[in-house]
């Protein structure tokens, strides 16, 4: 089986690039309940449940769903016991990510190379196969308790990776949205540690620093944050690191820490190729997105120039537009999707553009403090 997260053509690789990743394997959710996790996926987001591991399939400690749309993978891993690994994140942290998983064509080397390099070890590399071959995987750690599987199936074929059966269900089936592959995962870390996993991600991963952004772009009149964007060399994996930044009241970030207890990813972008379509239908299936003033409309195109959207359509579903100068960009951002104020998702869609929206921030700031005043966070 191909692997669904074959992306268009990376930028090349360079001799320095010492870990070439393929993509973005899977995005492992440490949650309370998987199977309701699962049919939320399901419905709201139109993910298929593609597989399942647990009692009946020898797992004794945790039950994992995994969900699918096209190149994105996520599994939904809940625990057995209070005293499990699983169950102490979750106690800790509430639904969150644990792993970003990386795809790549040699684990062992690609966890020796980075351990050499500094990482610290999760889990030496090891296989596990069945009878449609055999999967390698190693782990090592980032920031708070987030780590990073390597995971290598160049000689499997089967559903996912060993362990996991088919998801049988006729009465149970997927309507897809149109998203299409993870395009990047954010990280929140405490003031002063940014730069920490800068170095991390360059020294041990061989990342370049693609932009910064400091707290005069990233500001209101409230709070402040500063973000690097780390990228891998082929591009293909981003990882937009924040800290706060000094300001009257509380930041998001300040918030994010609080609420999950430490460092960890705040929010996933999915991309699609028509965010009019994807976002109505999240809309109408009950995902809640952040609010933006209607005035934000009223001079977007002196400010981005022409666009193929209509800009009415896009003021009645909130979805932001930047322009850079290799085209342009639509996001929108969900609220929380758990009780905490905690993770939550990016829809957007690329036209050329290769930036994450710095024209945007003003605004959805703005947006994220209304929801923080209402919350009593702020």
């Amino acid at each position: 089986m191909a692997h669904p997260d074959t992306l268009a053509p990376a930028v090349p690789s360079t001799a320095e690039d010492f870990l070439p990743l393929n993509g973005t394997d899977y995005v492992e959710f440490f949650v309370g309940n998987s199977r309701q996790a699962a049919y939320y996926y399901q419905a709201a987001f139109g993910f298929e449940i593609a597989g399942y591991r647990g009692l009946e399939t020898g797992a004794k400690d945790a039950t994992s769903f995994l969900v699918q749309q096209d190149r994105i993978r996520f599994v939904l891993t809940s625990g057995m016991d209070k005293h499990s690994l699983v169950g102490q994140h979750v106690l800790r942290h509430g639904d969150g990510i644990r792993d970003i998983a990386l795809w790549v064509d040699d684990a062992t080397y690609s966890f020796e190379e980075t351990v050499r390099r500094g990482a610290k070890p999760v889990r030496e590399p090891f296989s596990i196969e069945d009878e449609h071959g055999v999967v390698v995987m190693a782990s090592i750690a980032t920031y708070g308790e987030t780590i990073h599987t390597f995971v290598e199936r160049k000689n499997y074929h089967g559903l996912f990776i060993p362990g996991f059966k088919a998801w049988l269900n006729p009465h149970w089936k997927a309507d897809p949205i149109g998203l299409k592959y993870v395009d990047h995962c954010v990280g929140n870390v405490e003031l002063g540690e940014m730069n920490t996993y800068v170095d991390f991600y360059g020294d041990v991963m061989g990342f370049k620093n693609l932009v910064s952004f400091d707290d005069n772009d990233i500001s209101t009149e409230y709070t402040a944050l500063m973000s690097k964007v780390m990228a891998s060399g082929n591009d293909r994996i981003k990882f937009p690191i924040n800290e706060p930044a000094q300001g009257k009241k509380k930041s998001q970030i300040e918030e994010y820490l609080q609420f999950y207890d430490g460092p960890g990813v705040q929010h996933v972008a999915m991309a699609t190729d028509n965010i009019v379509k994807t976002v109505t239908e999240l809309r109408n299936r009950g995902i809640v997105f952040l609010h933006v003033p209607t005035t934000y409309y009223d001079e977007l195109q002196d400010r981005i120039g022409p666009i193929d959207e209509n800009i009415e359509e896009l003021g009645k579903l909130g979805v932001l537009v930047d322009r850079d100068d290799e085209g342009y960009l639509l996001q929108i951002f969900t609220k929380p999707v758990q009780d905490r104020p905690t993770v939550f998702y990016e829809i957007i869609q690329r036209k050329g553009a290769r930036s994450f929206g710095k024209g945007n921030f003003k605004a959805l700031f703005e947006a994220i403090e209304r929801e923080q005043e209402l919350r009593g966070t702020l």
